[in-house]
């Protein structure tokens, strides 16, 4: 189980605070993260395959278009790990658009290399983008992992064009407390019993058991959709699917 009585954050609007278990400070979080990703990022597509029951390309391509993505836009991903939303922002903006990707992970943006898209390794809290160079912003399950969210957000606002939109997708810790029980254990012993080598498996749990302690310390939709709007964006919304896959959209 996560601790419930964590220290405070390591900022004032971060989006999880500090977890023992795994790090006590900002500094410790980034080497941990870093350590993780590279780790893990030769199985990460096949851990997410099987968290997702297969289906997490489609939720993802319906997710974007959704948040308003067409083709022909410039699309700026953040935290790409492997490249799984890109992928899909991809087939949707067409020849006539462009897709670019950042992550901190060295490891997960070699994985990601096979898209032949411009990759950059780097945070979200600091873009290394002109401003007004994106119709699209996108972040998919990568959210707990910042370290501000009214960073990130003022991040997102600065690099997209007037009328530009962000989607940023995330999961939720289930309201109901009878629904959160069957999750964590599909997530922290199904998911890693179902690994078919024992790499993966060790990849598995690594992921899935930070994955389910941070779904459960991040902070709750309302801050998020607050934190949105101190960056300066105006009406944000947020769409639940299934009650546990928020979807964050904003326009510029």
């Amino acid at each position: 189980m996560p601790d419930t009585n964590p220290p405070g954050p390591s900022s004032a609007h971060a989006p999880i605070p500090a977890l023992p278990r795994y790090f006590s400070d900002e500094q410790a979080r980034r080497r941990f993260l870093d350590t993780l990703f590279d780790r893990t990022a030769r199985d990460y597509d096949s851990v997410e395959r099987l968290l997702a029951l297969t289906s997490g390309a489609w939720y993802r391509r319906q997710a974007l278009v959704r948040a308003g993505l067409a083709p022909g836009m410039r699309v700026l991903d953040i935290a790409t790990g492997t490249g799984l939303v890109a992928r899909e922002a991809l087939a949707v903006v067409g020849p006539s658009g462009a897709v670019l990707g950042l992550d901190p992970s060295a490891g997960m943006l070699d994985e990601a290399r096979g898209l032949a898209i411009p990759l950059t390794r780097g945070l979200g809290e600091k873009l290394p983008y002109a401003g007004a160079s994106f119709d699209f912003v996108s972040m998919g399950f990568a959210l707990r992992h910042v370290a501000d969210l009214d960073a990130l957000f003022a991040e997102m606002r600065r690099v997209l064009r007037p009328g530009g939109i962000a989607c940023i997708l995330e999961i939720t810790y289930p309201r109901r407390r009878l629904a959160a029980a069957p999750l964590r254990f599909f997530m922290t012993r199904v998911v890693p019993l179902a690994s078919w080598s024992a790499r993966r498996r060790a990849s598995a749990r690594a992921l899935m058991r930070f994955y389910w302690d941070t779904i459960a310390a991040c902070v709750p939709p309302a801050e998020v959709l607050a934190a949105l709007g101190r960056a300066g964006f105006d009406a944000p919304r947020r769409g639940v699917v299934l009650g546990l896959f928020s979807e964050y959209v904003v326009r510029k």
